[in-house]
Formats: C-alpha cells, sequence, structure tokens
C-alpha cells in the first residue's frame, strides 16, 4: 500500500464511507417499507416492488449480506485511515489515535447518522430500487452468508433462542385500519372515507338501531272500510305497506300497491282483492346485526321486514333502505314531511324531533348520548325520569342540557337539546 498515491488512499476511503452509508440506508429503508404498499405495488407489475417483496420474504439473509458488507467495509476503512496516519505523521504516538477518532467521525457522519436518517424518511421511494442490487448481491454472497449463519444458528440453540427464517407483515386490527382510514388524508375523499368507517361500525350495530318503531310503522287495517283503506293508499308514500288485522301488532301479510294498479284502475278493488295480493311477512328477530340481516335480505330476495321480540311482539320495521343508509349516509330523497338532519343554531340550540334515533342525533350534533338503552331520543327521555314529562320540563343526561317542547300522545314529540361544552362531546366531532 506504500506505493498507491496518498491521493488514491483518500479517494479509496471516501468511497468506502459512501458504500457504508448505502448499506446502512438499505437497511434502514428495508426495515422502514410499508410491507402492504410494497405487495400492491407488486401486484401491478412493478419489478422494483417484487424484488422487495421476495427479499423481504427472507429479511435474515438480507440483514446479514448487508451487515457482512457493512462490516468488511468499515474494518477496511479503518486499516486504510490507519495507514494514512501512519503516512502523514510518522511515528507519532498520537497518529493511531488521530486517525481512529478521524475514522470515527465520518462513519458516524457519512456511514450511519446521514444515511439512516435518508432511509427512514423515504423508506417506499428507496426500497424498491435498492433491491436491484441487493438481489444479485444476496445470490452471489450467499455461500458465505450461509456459512456464516452456521454459526448463528449453532449460537441461538445454545441460548435456547428460536430462529425465524422469514418476516411476515404484521396483521394488522379493525382499529389500526380506522386509524389508516382516518390518517388517509386527500388520498381519500372525505365521502368515501365517511363510508370505509361506517363499514367498522357494522358488527356494533343491529337492526333495533336502524328501524322505525312500531308506533310510526304505517300500516293498513285489513277489516277498516274499503272506502277507508282506498284514501289511506291514495295517500301513502311507501310501494309496500304492512296489513293487520283487528289490532297493529297482528300483522297478516305486506301489501305491494303496484299490484293493485289493475284493481284500482278497474274499480274492483275491495277486501277480497287485498287479501289475494298480501305477501307473507317477514320477521325478523330482535338484536340481529345489520350486516347479517344484509345478507338475510340478499338470500331471501326480501327488501323489507319486522322486527319482533322472543314473544313474537312487534317491535318495528326495518328496510333494505334503512341498512344502505346506514352505510353510505341518508338519501336526499324521501316521503314528503321527513324531517332533515338537525344542527345547532347560532345561540347553540337544536330542536329535535323526540322519535330520531339516538345514532342519528349523535352523528349529527357531535353529542355522546347512551346507546346501550332505548334507541330513540323519545325512550331515552321517558326512561330517564321513568314518566311522560310535560311540556317545559328540563334535563340533563350524558351532559346535555333538554328543554321538552311539546308532547303528544303518551310521548315525547319534540326536544330542545343545548350544545354541551366541547370536552363532554364526542371526541372527534363538532
Amino acid at each position: 500500500m506504500d506505493e498507491i498515491p496518498l491521493s488514491a488512499q483518500f479517494a479509496v476511503l471516501a468511497v468506502l464511507f459512501v458504500l457504508s452509508g448505502f448499506f446502512a440506508m438499505a437497511e434502514t429503508a428495508m426495515m422502514a417499507s410499508n410491507r402492504h404498499r410494497l405487495r400492491h405495488a407488486a401486484q401491478e407489475g412493478h419489478r422494483g416492488a417484487q424484488l422487495a417483496v421476495a427479499l423481504l420474504a427472507k429479511v435474515d439473509r438480507v440483514i446479514s449480506v448487508i451487515l457482512l458488507c457493512n462490516t468488511l467495509i468499515n474494518a477496511a476503512a479503518a486499516l486504510i485511515t490507519g495507514h494514512i496516519a501512519l503516512t502523514m505523521f510518522g511515528g507519532e504516538k498520537w497518529a493511531l489515535e488521530a486517525g481512529t477518532i478521524f475514522v470515527t467521525f465520518c462513519l458516524l457522519v457519512f456511514s450511519e447518522i446521514t444515511p439512516k436518517v435518508v432511509g427512514a424518511t423515504y423508506p417506499d421511494w428507496l426500497t424498491p430500487r435498492i433491491s436491484y442490487f441487493l438481489a444479485p448481491l444476496l445470490r452471489i454472497a450467499y455461500p458465505v452468508i450461509w456459512f456464516v449463519n452456521l454459526f448463528v444458528v449453532a449460537l441461538l440453540k445454545l441460548l435456547h433462542l428460536q430462529a425465524q427464517a422469514g418476516h411476515e407483515a404484521p396483521r394488522l386490527t379493525a382499529g389500526e385500519l380506522r386509524s389508516l382510514v382516518l390518517e388517509s388524508g386527500q388520498f381519500v375523499p372525505s365521502q368515501h372515507r365517511a363510508i370505509l368507517l361506517n363499514l367498522f361500525d357494522l358488527e356494533h350495530i343491529t337492526v333495533d338501531d336502524v328501524m322505525a318503531p312500531r308506533g310510526e310503522i304505517e300500516a293498513v287495517d285489513i277489516e277498516a272500510p274499503i272506502e277507508e283503506i282506498r284514501a289511506q293508499l291514495g295517500t301513502s308514500f311507501h310501494t309496500r305497506v304492512p296489513v293487520f288485522e283487528g289490532e297493529p301488532g297482528n300483522i297478516v301479510g305486506i301489501l305491494h300497491q303496484r299490484r293493485l294498479l289493475s284493481s284500482a284502475l278497474a274499480g274492483e278493488l275491495d277486501h277480497d282483492a287485498l287479501r289475494r295480493e298480501l305477501a307473507e311477512p317477514y320477521f325478523i328477530p330482535t338484536g340481529t346485526g345489520i350486516y347479517a340481516q344484509l345478507q338475510f335480505f340478499r338470500d331471501n330476495r326480501q327488501r323489507m321486514g319486522l322486527v319482533v321480540d322472543e314473544y313474537g311482539e312487534l317491535l318495528g320495521l326495518v328496510t333494505l333502505e334503512d341498512i344502505v343508509e346506514e352505510i353510505v349516509g341518508k338519501f336526499t330523497t324521501g316521503m314528503p314531511g321527513s324531517s332533515a338532519e338537525s344542527s345547532w343554531d347560532a345561540q347553540g340550540a337544536a330542536i329535535v324531533d323526540g322519535s330520531h334515533s339516538l345514532r342519528e342525533v349523535n352523528r349529527a350534533l357531535g353529542l355522546a348520548l347512551p346507546l346501550d338503552g332505548p334507541k330513540t331520543l323519545n325512550g331515552l327521555i321517558t326512561e330517564h325520569l321513568q314518566d311522560i314529562p310535560e311540556v317545559g320540563v328540563g334535563l340533563r343526561i350524558a351532559g346535555v342540557a333538554m328543554e321538552i317542547v311539546q308532547t303528544e300522545d303518551r310521548r315525547v314529540k319534540t326536544v330542545k337539546l343545548y350544545r354541551p361544552a366541547a370536552a363532554e362531546r364526542t371526541p372527534g366531532t363538532s
């Protein structure tokens, strides 16, 4: 080495620092890369991503070859630095110490800290490109890696540790997926993000949460005079109407109004014609999850079902549209007279119909009213007071101040809610 000019030795040393930095950056980038993003790019045919996925499947060998090359390079850099120090300063006692300090500083700055920061900052961009270099290097150095690993495996066995040959990306939990959707930002439109978030909640929602309560079901009494039935059907905004006999809970069938069109036009609409057109009612047990019910609707070719309890008592009615709205949000169309979502006014108050479900109220107003009991605002208030309140009565539930505005037929019809303090509202809502 004495015959090699000093400038050439400095040039070789600089190249060694660059190579050491490259391997340090490669190791950090490979470990910090997003496995799911790489798999997606590989499935779309990106060659670098395909190589990266293959390398990460045998990450122990990749780390071995990186460490092998880095160790050899650092040792060579220390040797050359010592030779340069002796050449420049002769036999001075402090020459080797100065060379050690110099090579340590250069390795830290140029071969460790800087490249690892770069690798950790841009892992997804670097990993597919680095893989073009690491893949053939791994094949070339495989015999050496195999020989070194013999001693590594033997040492691990002595320490009673189990070596894992591959590395699999951890599977994401529902909570982690939810966090990814929330942090997707501009990559996922807000409307799509809301639908994805609603999908995560499906397993916690039952038909009781989305059904129309029994008191709000528009039904036809088959025993009523035919003129009264004609008038009711003529003003109905529903294509399918439950039909009961005697009492509202005794549902005998579902009437599809389109099937009556020809009879009505011919003036032959009577009780017998109504009974002939009745379809069998479809009953749903209370507590059925809406995701399972969506599948049941599909399998049974149904669009509407009647929710009943364990005793067969009618609780409410749920439609396919109710479930779809729970996923994609409320449709803009609906029957005339239906109230829009409530919102806070300038004074921090909101007028809400007592029949609205608590989930809708929470979503529209950003509240945290309890959902483990009654499903409607009326039910929550009457359960809390254990009585039918009078107009003007005020109360507070879950930090939300309320005032009864109107009662009708032994139920709370209209309630005025007051916006709570920010700390009392549902986290993440406004």
